[in-house]
């Protein structure tokens, strides 16, 4: 795809067809990590920094945003650095520069896209603005040779969404959550029994130690490819409650939740897949992470599907997706005067 420097007016071919080897310097700020990556021609990471605030806001119990916005300004020209430098490049050996301009947090995302607008009219190189949510779905391009189309999972804190992805740009969702994403539920279900922040990794972990049938929890009757998980996390409410100051088996509720949140993302998938006829199925987000998931994902490989997952350090957000999305995806944000969003 042609696009154009930010100074000069210069015309850059960015992408597949270009015919030159592409390397993408990203970054990414939308919520609680301060990434910059930078890619080869979508696939292959030269350079992958990321800068988390876990610790900051542990003791919140959650993300505050104004917090993490600060926390994003301390660190932005010190991963931006420490990608150039891990990687060997200098700014003229960047083909284009891109940034999340959203879904996420608006201080946060401001923070990230500005640096990125600036680094590209300053070294007159296009700019490239990406959805956070298409950069997640491009992590599965990292490293592999996957092609479209394929039919996506895509499961994170603030998304539960069945998309069918025909080819590198045209991706349609074919369902969603009507309500709390999976990422929420699983934080709210861990606040419940009393795990700390970050919620859904520790419950995920205590959930392999548990009995997943311990307990019989709903699953949210939603028709079509919509998904709802509150009613679900109203039951764990509920069973919570009813051992009314006993000792909670806490190892056999996580694991029983998430038998069920499993059990039923996966049934979804698989009947979106079969009905579209696709052979290739992949998961994407930060919640691709959670084990059970993961592994009931690839369980579809029984049925003859071929199954693709990032790497864990590519489910999480990070810098190296909006990087390959900007290589692959031509559906972007390319003027500069594009504003950050906060809902997709």
């Amino acid at each position: 795809m042609e696009r154009e420097t930010l100074f000069s007016g210069k015309k850059v071919l960015v992408g597949p067809d270009s015919g030159y080897d592409n390397y993408i310097m990203a970054i990414e700020s939308s919520c609680d990590e301060t990434a910059c990556a930078i890619v080869k021609n979508g696939r292959e990471v030269i350079a992958n920094i990321v800068a988390s605030q876990i610790k900051t806001h542990e003791k919140f119990g959650g993300v505050i945003p104004e917090i993490a916005a600060r926390e994003h300004l301390d660190s932005i020209n010190i991963v931006v650095q420490e990608a150039f430098d891990q990687s060997g490049l200098k700014p003229e050996d960047i083909t284009a520069f891109a940034g999340t301009v959203g879904p996420g947090l608006v201080g946060c995302l401001l923070v990230g896209l500005n640096a990125t607008k600036t680094l590209a009219l300053v070294h007159d190189k296009p700019f490239i603005g990406v959805n956070h949510l298409n950069a997640h779905l491009c992590a599965n391009y990292i490293d592999t040779d996957l092609k479209p189309p394929f039919m996506a999972l895509l499961v994170s804190g603030g998304h539960t969404q069945i998309i069918d992805v025909e080819s590198y740009s045209k991706q349609t969702i074919l369902g969603e959550t009507i309500d709390d994403a999976v990422g929420e539920a699983y934080d709210k279900v861990a606040r419940l029994i009393g795990l700390p922040y970050p919620g859904g990794p520790r419950l995920d972990k205590l959930a392999q130690e548990g009995n997943p049938h311990a307990f019989e929890l709903p699953e949210g009757k939603v028709d079509g490819y919509n998904f709802s998980f509150s009613g679900l996390k109203t039951a764990v409410l509920r069973l919570v409650k009813s051992f009314d100051g006993q000792e909670l088996p806490v190892k056999d509720i996580c694991a029983s939740f998430q038998e069920c949140v499993s059990k039923t993302l996966v049934k979804k998938l698989k009947k979106a897949v079969e009905e579209k006829g696709y052979k290739q199925v992949v998961i994407a987000g930060g919640v691709a992470a959670n084990s059970e998931i993961r592994k009931k994902v690839f369980e579809l490989e029984k049925y003859g599907y071929k199954v693709n997952a990032p790497a864990m350090k590519y489910c999480t957000d990070n810098a190296s997706m909006v990087a390959s999305c900007a290589y692959f995806n031509t559906n972007t944000f390319d003027d500069v005067d594009v504003e950050v969003f906060s809902r997709a």
